[in-house]
């Protein structure tokens, strides 16, 4: 770790970091030790200290509040989001997200949980901050609304889920057509086939299917915001003839479908009631019929749920793990055609969607998005970018059917 602007410029160590307090000299010198993919610089005052092994200097880190060290050594990627959202730090550039690739590629947590000086020192500190956290650790609730998916969702429908690229500079509205068209190629939707989307969204994908492909659908939401939107998209393309809304829960949906869809729903379902949800999809596929489940997962052997995400972005929310959703699949009697994992996919997602955020957070009422609400928005998609490009995240899109002699493409879509 070198120093500048410091008395003892050029020194090594933690004592060496600009205020010489015991979080900012721990964290440093964990940093410098395990960033090995890049360079970070913190600056704090006119001091910088420079930390990592990689060959370039990649971000650089305004340091505004000596609180963002105590914060990010006692709570990890809570304590740097509640920073960031503080206005503790500001990242140059608006390197946000490479900042926070950097740190999840070090994998820290794995590293640190192993490094016997740090976590005599970290016992230490969490022991003396205990009574501080019980005060703070007070969970902020918001009513986000439609405006604030007005101003990142730019696509024809609002679709809030990981899109498909063609190439890296697909804008969004390429990305979810991309998506949704491979859906309905992977599902071989044809005319006249009745489909199902649980949890339907805006119902991008069944109005996509119903203009380009000739099917009907109901859709089934338990978001009243999604389900007016599904209902104002159905009504601007004229097709509330073909396609249906049901506002409720999957579990009470009834009759039988060609075709079942489910797009960025299933992290939403308690592990509990995955079980329950596969049977359902089961028992509404006619007989020959296929299914298709997309859903952001965890590619790794155990679920460590962050607590950034569960705090103020998905409370409750699951990674399901691919073989969770397998055995479910394989319990209800279902054959597995395909299984694709579609995570780069989303880094790109996310980075439109933080572009498009940047653009228009400026529009959102100040008096309901305030500006700790808009950082800690803009930290969540710079999250999103870093998971998908250096984190154990997955999207998965499992294709599946009850019928085991179906004709199998040599292709995937």
């Amino acid at each position: 770790m070198t120093t500048q602007g410091h008395p003892a410029a050029g020194a090594t160590g933690p004592r060496s970091a600009a205020s010489g307090s015991r979080h900012q000299g721990l964290l440093l010198a964990a940093l410098d030790k395990y960033v090995q993919k890049g360079r970070i610089a913190f600056v704090m005052n006119g001091q910088s200290a420079v930390v990592g092994r990689g060959e370039e200097l990649d971000v650089r880190v305004r340091v505004h509040s000596h609180d963002f060290y105590r914060k990010v050594i006692c709570y990890g990627n809570l304590g740097l989001a509640e920073a960031f959202m503080a206005g503790d730090f500001d990242v140059d550039d608006e390197q946000l997200p490479q900042l926070l690739t950097l740190l999840l590629q070090s994998r820290l947590d794995a590293q640190l949980a192993h490094d016997l000086h740090f976590v005599i020192h970290y016992a230490w500190i969490r022991l003396m901050n205990f009574a501080v956290s019980r005060k703070t650790n007070v969970q902020r609730h918001y009513d986000i609304g439609a405006e604030l998916f007005d101003a990142f969702l730019r696509d024809r429908y609002q679709v809030y889920s990981c899109g498909y690229a063609h190439s890296v500079g697909d804008d969004i509205d390429s990305l979810q057509r991309n998506k949704l068209e491979r859906i309905c190629q992977k599902l071989k939707l044809r005319s006249g086939h009745r489909m199902l989307d649980i949890g339907c969204g805006g119902a991008g994908l069944l109005i996509h299917a119903a203009l380009n492909h000739g099917i009907r659908g109901v859709g089934i939401t338990n978001s009243r915001a999604h389900h007016q939107l599904a209902l104002r998209n159905i009504r601007a393309h004229g097709l509330e003839d073909r396609i249906a809304i049901e506002f409720g829960d999957f579990s009470g949906v009834a009759g039988k479908f060609d075709r079942v869809a489910s797009v960025g729903m299933l992290e939403h379902v308690p592990p509990r009631t995955v079980s329950t949800f596969f049977r359902k999809v089961a028992s509404v596929l006619t007989p020959g019929g296929w299914a298709l489940v997309h859903a952001i997962g965890l590619n790794a052997a155990k679920n460590k749920h962050d607590p950034f995400i569960q705090k103020y972005i998905f409370p409750g929310s699951d990674t399901p793990k691919l073989s969770v959703m397998a055995r479910n699949i394989e319990a209800n009697h279902l054959a597995i055609i395909d299984v694709e994992n579609i995570v780069r996919h989303y880094a790109i997602t996310c980075r439109r969607w933080l572009e498009a955020f940047r653009c228009n957070r400026h529009t959102l009422d100040e008096s309901y998005y305030d500006a700790s609400f808009k950082r800690m928005w803009e930290y969540y998609l710079s999250c999103g970018i870093a998971a998908a490009t250096a984190g154990n995240l997955a999207v998965y899109q499992l294709l599946f059917t009850g019928d085991y002699h179906a004709p199998y493409s040599f292709q995937r879509v």
